[in-house]
């Protein structure tokens, strides 16, 4: 899939999670190394990386403890 492809379809999808009201998803992104958290704040996302041995603090799953790093090395 191309880059430019694969942004699209990103862009496309945060605006149906969005109009769908899906509180919160996550972006994994083997590459660079990131989980990216999108959390749906007033309508629209907010988004906070999470790289390396950074604990993801999810709101939808409060109890959820995993490191950036250790969602990375399942993907």
């Amino acid at each position: 899939m191309s880059l430019h492809f694969a942004r699209l379809k990103t862009i496309e999808k945060r605006q149906q999670y969005e109009q769908r009201g899906i509180r919160e998803y996550w972006i994994v992104d083997p590459q660079a190394r990131v989980v990216m958290l999108m959390v749906l704040v007033n309508g629209s996302y907010q988004a906070t990386e999470f790289t390396g041995n950074q604990q993801i603090i999810s709101r939808t799953f409060p109890e959820l403890k995993l490191t950036a790093e250790q969602v990375l090395e399942a993907a």
